[in-house]
């Protein structure tokens, strides 16, 4: 992958990061400040969040792009078992708040595919060199 789509990529990424960390850090101003510890997540949220997100155009390291996924994958997670089994004690319904549940859904799993990108191009040009150099062996002999 060239440099200018892998930084494309992270910018990409960062941009849909951003937006979930902006969305947290809304939801934390507009009520969910108020609620024990999910008020404290959220703000925690939208602060790493939009720390990574100013981050990650400007570095391709591993450990930076892992914490944006566990950013947005965790993110993710936390909304499903608020919408099922609750977190700490807290349960929402639907795609309430509207529309900032709808949007975050999105965001966050823009972000884990445009991180995932990067991987599926390496993954998908090492098995083609193998096949290449497999087809290559069988031919000689």
């Amino acid at each position: 992958m060239s440099p200018v789509a892998a930084r494309l990529i992270r910018i990409t990424a960062a941009v849909c990061l951003a937006i979930s960390g902006y969305l947290h850090a809304y939801l934390y101003d507009h009520g969910y400040r108020v609620i024990p510890r999910v008020g404290t997540a959220f703000l925690f949220q939208a602060s790493a969040s939009l720390a990574v997100a100013l981050l990650l155009p400007f570095t391709g390291l591993v450990l930076l792009r892992l914490t944006a996924a566990g950013l947005a994958g965790g993110a993710l997670v936390a909304f499903v078992m608020s919408r099922t089994i609750g977190v700490f004690g807290f349960v929402e319904h639907g795609l309430q708040p509207a529309p900032q549940a709808l949007i975050s859904i999105i965001v966050e799993t823009a972000t884990l595919f445009a991180l995932a990108v990067p991987g599926v191009v390496v993954l998908s040009s090492t098995l083609r060199r193998s096949s290449a150099a497999t087809t290559t062996q069988v031919g000689d002999l």
